[in-house]
């Protein structure tokens, strides 16, 4: 149920206001001064605090600046019969959700709250979103070769230095790359990543730079390309060993100058993209065989970061697995299944060719085949 507080030093205002709300089946406590409402809000949770301006003691203005300390997320929504367009701007600007005046009409009342519980729980949702997310993209592990890399992230993440990011299929490269955009100053800007391996030779450039109409025979409208997508944030140019050398010249260039130019076009346009690469291949060798351009390589790799596979920290399969059983119960909305440990011990023996990827995926196998108890004689068969 929703809970409502009236703070308000008039009782007739707050019967009618109780009377309103509870009409509409919200739970609604009284304060008859600005001190009462804030020794309330801080003894209980409410939804929605509706706030007279002119009081004894405090005013509605210092009960709204004393509130927000104790709960920032709470609605107020200040009333007065003394309203004015100022009061009302000094009551946005100092947190409040909206204003209105005495005697308020019914239905721009019940409006206002129920729009305010519609923030509010967007807000909620928000939040929630975001820690599911930050989950998602957290690196698990304690063995010393994965907090090496964590080491690494935390150092070079609040820098302008642009990395190359290298190691196996499915060690978590991407990963890497997220964290070092989400601990950056550019966290609240776009990431943006480009599969280089996944797009034909003959597109790489439209995909990066964008192109103009005409600009060949199916440019029939203006393309925006990943780098001014990623403008202000981080472009993740993932497995860049697999780009053509006409890409990586362009590539070359708009690290050097900042800008780019559209495929069919003749204006420059100035980007600001920290660009983090990464790649399974051996770019030194690459370079030999004249596949790599060797100023690209210097130019992109200022930091190194190398991901270990998983045969070089099975210790933190045990860590991997519990996170994987966690988030795949909330995926499929089931009890989160439990593991022996004659189960991960068994686990820990296999040589993970495919690395985190292949071990998500038998941990994802063993739920569905096994339910909510998985054993070694579980692992034996179906792995």
């Amino acid at each position: 149920m929703v809970n409502i507080l009236i703070i308000d030093d008039e009782k007739s205002i707050r019967s009618t206001l109780r009377e309103i709300l509870e009409y509409e089946k919200y739970a609604v406590d009284e304060a008859v001064d600005g001190q009462d409402g804030i020794d309330k809000i801080g003894k209980k949770k409410y939804d929605i605090a509706l706030c007279d301006i002119k009081m004894p003691k405090l005013d509605g203005i210092e009960v709204l600046e004393k509130c927000r300390e104790i709960d920032p997320e709470l609605p107020f929504i200040m009333i007065s019969a003394h309203g004015s367009i100022e009061t009302a701007v000094d009551a946005v600007r100092k947190g409040a959700y909206d204003f209105i005046q005495k005697p308020p009409d019914l239905n721009r009342l019940l409006i206002t709250v129920r729009n305010a519980l519609d923030k509010s729980d967007l807000v909620s949702e928000t939040k929630v979103l975001k820690k599911k997310i930050s989950k998602t993209f957290d690196i698990v592990g304690e063995s010393s070769a994965i907090l090496e890399v964590k080491d690494t992230i935390s150092k070079v993440a609040p820098t302008e230095a642009r990395v190359m990011i290298t190691g196996e299929n499915g060690t978590g490269k991407e990963l890497v790359a997220r964290w070092l955009h989400m601990q950056s100053h550019r966290s609240k800007n776009p990431f943006v990543e480009v599969n280089c391996a996944a797009i034909p030779s003959e597109l790489i450039e439209s995909e990066l730079f964008g192109h103009e109409k005409g600009s060949f025979t199916s440019a029939v409208k203006q393309r925006i390309g990943k780098f001014e997508q990623a403008n202000g944030g981080t472009l993740f140019l993932d497995e860049i060993g697999d780009m053509s050398l006409s890409a990586q010249a362009k590539v070359l260039r708009a690290l050097q100058e900042n800008k780019i130019t559209r495929v069919g076009g003749d204006k420059d346009i100035k980007v600001n993209v920290r660009v983090i690469a990464a790649t399974n291949k051996d770019l030194k060798e690459e370079i030999q065989q004249k596949k790599f351009r060797e100023d690209l390589y210097h130019r992109i790799g200022v930091i190194l970061i190398h991901v270990p596979p998983l045969k070089a920290r099975k210790e933190d399969i045990s860590l991997l697995v519990d996170k994987f059983l966690e988030d795949i119960s909330s995926e499929y909305g089931t009890k989160k299944s439990a593991i022996d440990a004659e189960a991960i011990e068994l686990l820990q023996s296999f040589e993970w060719t495919g690395n985190i990827r292949e071990l998500r995926n038998v941990t994802e196998r063993l739920v569905i085949m096994c339910g909510d108890h998985i054993t070694a004689a579980d692992v034996k068969k179906y792995c």
